[in-house]
């Protein structure tokens, strides 16, 4: 069973823009915080940003000022709109859900920006 599908990844030119999504099955209850990471080939994986369920937004310093996240919590999904992309913004994007008990991933979805 799937619990946590990603979706809106792409390939986008250096500049443009690119919005995920991430839904989390509606089992999951308790939900405390949703996010993105990411991976690059060669490199570890890392917190993208985050949001918790009263809406309190974390994000890495590369991505300050170009991504935001958002969240629904009725519908346990969360966004992250992506604005002036840039080739080192190029990875797997995972959705990560954090309940009261467990914490869940996605399959992840390619993000690549050309130059």
């Amino acid at each position: 069973q799937v619990l946590v599908v990603e979706s809106g990844g792409g390939l986008v030119q250096a500049g443009g823009s690119l919005r995920l999504s991430c839904t989390a099955s509606e089992s999951i209850v308790s939900i405390n915080s949703m996010g993105w990471f990411r991976q690059a080939p060669g490199k570890q994986r890392e917190l993208v940003a985050s949001i918790t369920s009263n809406d309190s937004t974390d994000y890495a310093d590369s991505v300050k000022g170009r991504f935001t996240i958002s969240g629904d919590n009725a519908k346990n999904t969360v966004y992250l709109q992506m604005n002036s992309l840039k080739p080192e913004d190029t990875a797997v994007y995972y959705c990560n859900t954090r309940s009261r008990w467990f914490t869940y991933w996605g399959q992840g979805t390619q993000v690549t920006v050309s130059s």
